[in-house]
């Protein structure tokens, strides 16, 4: 009776051994200990591959073409010129990047395109951007202050994310007095989505905005993008691909955010924009 209970106990502790190891490399193989464990429901991160909150996908992608020498100067207007109101005619520098020419990978990212190629953003006071594919353009400024910023963007709407591919200026239409905003402060620019999206192009949809002057890390700045009323933190600077989104009217909301989740002070650190999706 004591040797059948020796053996029995031998091969329990053997069992108990065997699964223990086989666990280990389960986790180890599966990735069990990853970031996603600890990681808020609805926050994202590049180290993820996505998230989902009521039928709607957020996937971060880091895989575009780099472009880390293009480089984009508003050359004129200067920000010091008295400006007059009316039509101010606008033009840029552009080195190490051809515009209008198609992004090599555009036809595999399987979203909206321009047939027209890259080109730049050209944001006025934080109205929807206006695309450019020549190096100059003509808008009307406002009386008072104007805040203009300018990216390249890849075909597909992309922007470029390096110091020297944007310019942010201030002027001033009139001879009236203003105060000028602290353009050295955490900035959050609106960039894409757009307007309306129709057949395929409403399968997948970019989400990106511009940050002037922050960084995102999952314990510092953020950005709180609202879609539908579904809340999606994101803690790093990339494009983001939307799936799932219904036909018709869609909301998004962007916000810059510090670590305590409440919306940075700043120009346009708080922005909401509707889209249209149609068969």
């Amino acid at each position: 009776m004591k040797n059948q209970l020796f053996f029995f106990v031998i091969i329990n502790a053997l069992c108990v051994i065997t699964c223990t190891q086989k666990t280990s490399q389960e986790n180890a193989t599966t990735g069990a200990d990853t970031l996603s464990i600890n990681t808020p429901e609805n926050e994202v991160s590049a180290a993820e591959s996505n998230i989902s909150k009521n039928g709607i996908t957020l996937t971060p992608f880091k895989d575009s073409p780099d472009f880390q020498e293009a480089k984009l100067r508003i050359s004129s207007p200067k920000e010091t010129e008295k400006l007059s109101a009316g039509k101010i005619k606008f033009t840029f520098d552009v080195s190490n990047y051809e515009l209008k020419s198609q992004t090599t990978d555009a036809g595999t990212k399987l979203c909206a395109n321009s047939k027209d190629g890259q080109h730049i953003h050209f944001i006025v006071n934080d109205e929807p951007y206006m695309a450019l594919y020549e190096p100059q353009t003509e808008h009307v400024l406002k009386d008072g202050l104007n805040i203009v910023l300018a990216f390249l963007s890849r075909s597909y709407h992309e922007s470029i994310k390096t110091p020297k591919a944007y310019q942010l200026n201030q002027y001033v239409v009139g001879k009236g007095q203003v105060k000028f905003e602290d353009l050295t402060a955490p900035l959050l620019f609106y960039s894409r989505p757009k307007g309306q999206y129709t057949g395929s192009d409403t399968k997948k949809i970019i989400l990106d905005f511009y940050l002037i002057n922050t960084t995102l890390t999952p314990d510092g700045n953020k950005v709180r993008a609202t879609i539908n009323g579904n809340e999606f933190i994101l803690t790093d600077w990339v494009p983001y691909f939307i799936e799932g989104l219904p036909m018709g009217d869609n909301t998004i909301n962007l916000e810059l955010i510090d670590k305590e989740g409440k919306v940075i002070p700043g120009l346009y650190n708080s922005v909401e924009r509707k889209i249209n999706l149609m068969e």
